[in-house]
């Protein structure tokens, strides 16, 4: 064993413990359950980037959290997905910030009538119908 063969093994280890620290980001559909009890939706704006690429940006007062403000683009991209005959949605992306108590979602999604590829993806009939449970208004 080389001098260097300690130091190398040592930092594996260290570099071993701290994997298990990583918090991953927010997914569409984590978090408490329901409604925030004083939430206010501003609204849902959709657009069409390309084919069945749809841009989504939403806006609460009252979020909990960020986790709250992805729940309600993700109750937007299932309805809007049923509107035009889809059944399914897979998640890209969700870019989320918060000022002055106004959070914002600006997320994207697919749509396609087959289910995609992917672990994101979300039956549009039963994401609504959860939606609906939860009180959470889609488009």
């Amino acid at each position: 064993m080389t001098r260097r063969a300690p130091q190398i093994l040592s930092l594996a280890l260290a570099l071993i413990g701290l994997a298990g620290c990583v918090t991953a980001a927010p997914q569409p559909g984590d978090g408490v359950m329901g409604a925030p009890e004083n939430a206010v939706y501003r609204g849902i704006e959709t657009r069409l980037l390309d084919g069945e690429l749809v841009n989504f940006n939403v806006a609460m007062e009252g979020a909990r959290g960020a986790s709250d403000v992805i729940a309600y683009a993700r109750c937007a991209a299932a309805q809007y997905a049923l509107i035009r005959g889809m059944g399914f949605a897979r998640h890209v992306r969700t870019n989320v910030t918060q000022q002055g108590g106004l959070w914002r979602a600006d997320a994207v999604y697919t749509v396609s009538s087959a289910l995609p590829r992917g672990s994101r993806t979300i039956d549009a009939e039963v994401t609504v119908a959860d939606c609906t449970e939860q009180g959470i208004p889609t488009v």
